[in-house]
C-alpha cells in the first residue's frame, strides 16, 4: 500500500484525509475520489504526492498514450485513473486489503469506453512476481510508497523484476528523514536516478529511474 506518515491533530490536512471524498480536476476532468481512512487507513485518502505526478503528467512532456504503465501502491487510484486518462493501458495494483476499494474508484472515475484500459490487480511487494510478466511495462510509477524501511528491500526486488532497459519510472515522494535517503541511495545503486521535478508548495519530489549506469547525482 502507499504508506507515509500520519500525526493526528495535524489541521486542515487531517480535515481533509478524513474527509469521505475529494474532487480534483485533470485531462479535462471532474475526478472524484472516495476516501475511508477509518476503515483502511493511509492505503484510503490521497496524498500529495499522488497529486503532484498527476499535475506533472499532465503537463505532457511524458507521452503516455497507448503505454504500457504500472501503478505500485495505488491506494485510492487516482494516479492510476489519471494515466488512463491521457491514454495509457494501466495496471493498478495494491494489496489484497485495498482491491475493492481501489476498484471502485477507479469504476467512477473513467468512462465506459476506457475502463478496459485499467486493470486492478493485487500485488505484495516481492511477492506472486511471477505473475507480472518481467520487463513488460513502458512506466512503473508510484506515489509515496518509500516510507517503511523495511519494504525497501521488496520494492527494489520489484522493481527491477518489472523494468526492463527501456521502462522509465517515476517515484513522486516527500524526502522526510534518513531512512527515504537510504532508500534513494539503495535506488541509485541500481538505477540511473535523477530527479526531475520538484513542487516547492508540496515539498514533493519527482525521481525518474532507468537501467543503465548509474548516476552520483542526488
Amino acid at each position: 500500500m502507499a504508506l507515509v506518515p500520519y500525526e493526528e491533530g495535524a489541521g486542515w490536512g487531517a480535515r481533509q484525509l478524513h474527509s469521505p471524498s475529494a474532487t480534483y480536476h485533470f485531462v479535462s476532468r471532474t475526478i472524484r475520489i472516495k476516501q475511508d481512512w477509518r476503515r483502511l487507513g493511509v492505503a484510503a485518502v490521497v496524498w500529495d504526492a499522488a497529486v503532484v505526478l498527476c499535475a506533472y503528467l499532465e503537463m505532457g512532456g511524458i507521452d503516455l498514450r497507448d503505454r504500457s504503465v504500472i501503478e505500485l501502491g495505488a491506494g485510492t487510484g487516482l494516479l492510476g485513473i489519471v494515466a488512463t486518462l491521457l491514454g495509457a493501458h494501466v495496471t493498478i495494483t495494491d494489496r489484497a486489503a485495498a482491491l475493492e476499494f481501489l476498484e471502485s474508484n477507479v469504476q467512477a472515475n473513467l468512462p465506459s469506453e476506457l475502463r478496459p484500459r485499467a486493470v486492478v490487480k493485487e500485488l505484495t511487494w516481492g511477492k506472486d512476481l511471477g505473475n507480472f510478466p518481467s520487463g513488460a511495462f513502458d512506466f512503473i510509477l508510484g506515489a509515496d510508497i518509500v516510507y517503511l524501511e523495511e519494504t525497501f528491500a521488496e520494492l527494489l526486488q520489484t522493481l527491477e523484476h518489472l523494468c526492463s532497459e527501456q521502462t522509465v519510472i517515476l517515484l513522486s515522494c516527500r524526502i522526510r528523514y534518513e531512512r527515504d535517503h537510504r532508500f534513494l541511495r539503495m535506488l541509485r545503486g541500481r538505477f540511473s536516478v535523477y530527479e526531475v521535478h520538484y513542487d516547492s508548495n508540496k515539498e514533493v519530489h519527482i525521481y525518474k529511474a532507468q537501467r543503465g549506469s548509474r548516476k552520483d547525482d542526488l
